[in-house]
């Protein structure tokens, strides 16, 4: 272990706050004592840095080689480039006997915890945000946007600065233990801190009055209470208001790119997803377990989207089997070019319907579809023609449907479309390890070693099923892509024959086979029309909007002033079917009912459009009011003394995390969670927070701004969660 005089020192604290005038005075005074970790950075040289001296700018690809080499005792993403402390740097310091400096980000300061770098911490805090904000438009490199992602992260030193007061008031606990034990608080409280968590001797009473003690308020934290086990931490108002609105403002109004950001991050940045999702089959019915993969498929793209990951949508299509060798011989006997160019999928659905009733009675018919799929497998022109057609023309309807949904893949791609070299190539591998048994001539692969039985590679006729398939599918998407993570979006009914399948990709012994990743969900049951079962996707989307548009019908005033109520019924009906599915854990069987999913009342779509749509229209019946004037130009002061618009704040601050913990657990109900508890907190501030009628012209302006900021954050959850919100309603 080093002697304390040598041992590392953090310094971290927000971009901008003197952390390198700091370093500078220390390097000056004490030349012999201090020497500096020069990190790792991707970002341009700024006028006058030197690498090797400031930083070693590198390539994002050689970064990411230092990843994969473990070269970085820390590493982090930040307005979109990557920064990392190595190893080697800290070492070279050591060696000439001087203690190692290093200006480390918060994200950073928590992976280092989890080395054996044993450092002293200094976290340093502004004196204001005011002067934290006029430093870093004082350097002349930060455009508004900027300036306010730096900022978001000073909020979350806030946190950092909490964590310190505690960890001072209780030695021997950290101030990285105190920091995991900040959380978001409950009924109007900012942030909580359970002690029982941190194992301290003695008793929480005690433990509270030391750090009550100690505390002294500032900009940031104005108070700090104890009730039983728990401190409770109360932010400065005016402070928690203002930095909140304005980053909304700036991340959704003044970004570089057009696009909001508030609620965006950039942790994925370098990094590739594909993920596959809906995946229906052609000529068989879109039942509702398809659907429960597009609308969470489609918020897990939009989710990583948001994170900075290149994302590739994948439709993976069930386009080849036995079942086109039937569609095949039935065309020829019930096929139709007119209903085919009319609607491929039902006119495809038809034959296959009834062709699978005359095989029942002629067996010769299933035989002769047989041999017709084989001569589609062995590349026969003949055969595959028809199929061609088949395919192109589902697609183009699918596509018509899916952009209802607000659904867009990047590749419609499909099992007829994965390489036979990749298929022999993993069977000849897998034979030459000796785990493919004959089974009555077809290819068994035995999993029974790993508790997953046994699943067929191969028909006893020779051709592929759905096994082989997805294993030469999943080569040659690595082949193609080189991801870094790959996502299928499959029930929970096809648990084993998913984990058959990455199984088998680790015993070829791919490394990128511990990053494929099964995001499962449970069964929907109830979802049919009111005269039979749903067998399409736009039967679902027809009768949503039919639901709907017969529900806005009942107000008669209302109905009259929308502008194309065929449209908007469309739209809230839709929102009513995804809102009732990512409402609960994905996990969960849920019941699906045609009166929830209508109800403008309790937590269900078509009250989530109606809490934008009303913040939507302050603007229109307030005209008087715009254009609002600069954040910094709004009298903050006229929201503090409501305590509605101060947990209005308080909620959309916590957006950015809500987006963070959704990507870890891949559940959209969280978000879901999150856009009812604001569309909540808006209703409940509507009679006191009034923006019509108020005469002090500064007080109407300061909560239009409020509401305007709801409505953006309120919007991107809604985005998020792939939903289109209405201006009107």
């Amino acid at each position: 272990m080093l002697p304390d005089f040598l041992r590392p020192l953090i310094l971290s604290g927000p971009s901008g706050v003197g952390k390198s005038t700091l370093l500078q005075r220390l390097f000056a005074e004490y030349p012999d004592k201090f020497g500096f970790s020069v990190s790792h950075t991707t970002r341009d040289p700024r006028p006058g840095e030197v690498d090797g001296k400031q930083y070693h700018f590198v390539t994002v690809d050689k970064f990411q080689e230092l990843i994969k080499q473990g070269a970085f005792i820390e590493h982090a993403q930040f307005s979109g480039n990557f920064y990392g402390t190595s190893f080697q740097t800290v070492r070279e310091v050591e060696k000439q006997g001087r203690r190692c400096i290093l200006d480390i980000e918060a994200q950073g300061v928590r992976q280092i915890k989890a080395t054996s770098l044993n450092p002293v911490y200094c976290f340093i805090s502004p004196p204001t945000m005011a002067s934290l904000r006029e430093r870093l438009k004082g350097r002349g490199t930060e455009t508004e946007a900027s300036v306010a992602k730096r900022l978001a992260t000073a909020l979350r030193e806030i946190e950092a600065a909490i964590a310190k007061r505690v960890a001072d008031a209780l030695p021997p606990l950290t101030i990285e233990q105190a920091y995991s034990g900040v959380d978001y608080g409950k009924k109007g409280v900012d942030f909580t801190v359970a002690l029982p968590r941190f194992r301290l001797p003695g008793k929480v009473d005690e433990l509270a009055g030391k750090v009550i003690a100690q505390f002294q308020s500032d900009e940031y934290v104005a108070s700090v209470t104890h009730d039983k086990a728990f401190l409770h931490f109360q932010l400065t108002t005016s402070t928690l208001i203002r930095e909140i609105l304005t980053q909304i403002h700036t991340l959704t109004h003044d970004t570089p790119s057009g696009e909001p950001e508030y609620g965006t991050n950039v942790s994925g940045k370098g990094k590739t997803l594909v993920i596959e999702y809906s995946s229906p089959n052609i000529a068989k019915s879109f039942h509702v377990g398809h659907l429960r993969s597009t609308i969470i498929g489609a918020f897990l793209a939009n989710l990583y989207k948001s994170c900075g990951w290149d994302v590739i949508s994948m439709n993976y299509l069930g386009d080849w089997g036995t079942q086109f060798g039937l569609i095949a011989v039935g065309f020829e006997k019930y096929g139709s070019q007119e209903e085919l160019e009319k609607d491929a999928i039902k006119h495809l659905f038809d034959i296959y319907v009834k062709i699978n009733k005359d095989a029942e009675a002629n067996p010769e018919v299933k035989a002769e579809a047989g041999k017709w799929f084989k001569r589609m497998e062995d590349g026969d022109e003949a055969a595959l023609t028809n199929w061609r057609v088949w395919r192109e023309l589902s697609v183009k309807k699918y596509a018509e449907e899916y952009d209802r949904l607000n659904v867009k893949f990047d590749v419609y791609t499909g099992e007829s479309m994965v390489g036979k070299e990749w298929q022999d190539k993993a069977q000849a591998r897998l034979e030459d390890m000796g785990l493919i048994t004959d089974a009555d001539g077809a290819k068994i692969v035995d999993l029974e070693k790993w508790k997953l039985g046994k699943a067929v590679l191969r028909k006893k006729d020779g051709t592929s099923i759905y096994l082989t398939r997805d294993i030469g599918g999943a080569i040659e998407r690595y082949e193609k892509y080189k991801f870094d993570k790959m996502i299928y979006v499959i029930s929970s009914q096809q648990d084993l024959h998913v984990q058959q399948f990455f199984k088998v990709l680790q015993l070829l012994e791919f490394p990128w086979a511990k990053s494929l990743e099964h995001v499962n969900y449970g069964l929907v049951q109830g979802m049919s029309t009111r005269k039979g079962t749903v067998v399409f996707l736009d039967q679902i989307i027809k009768e949503a909007a039919q639901v709907m548009h017969e529900q806005m019908q009942k107000n008669e005033d209302k109905y009259a002033a929308i502008e194309d109520p065929e449209t908007t019924s469309r739209e809230v009906g839709i929102t009513g079917v995804k809102i009732q599915d990512m409402a609960a854990k994905r996990i969960n069987n849920y019941t699906f009912t045609w009166d929830r999913m209508k109800s403008f009342e309790g937590d269900t779509g078509p009250y989530l459009q109606y809490a934008h749509v009303r913040l939507a229209s302050i603007g229109r019946k307030n005209p008087h009011l715009l254009p609002l004037p600069p954040p910094s130009q709004i009298d903050i002061e006229t929201l503090t003394q409501s305590q509605h618009a101060r947990d209005i704040a308080l909620l959309l601050g916590s957006y950015p995390d809500v987006v963070k913990v959704a990507l870890k657990t891949h559940e959209p109900s969280g978000v879901v969670t999150f856009a009812f508890r604001l569309s909540h907190a808006i209703s409940s501030a509507w009679e006191t927070v009034v923006v019509k009628g108020e005469e002090d012209i500064e007080k109407a302006r300061a909560r239009m701004w409020l509401y305007d900021s709801a409505r953006d954050v309120l919007a991107a959850a809604m985005r998020l969660l792939s939903i289109r919100p209405l201006e009107r309603m």
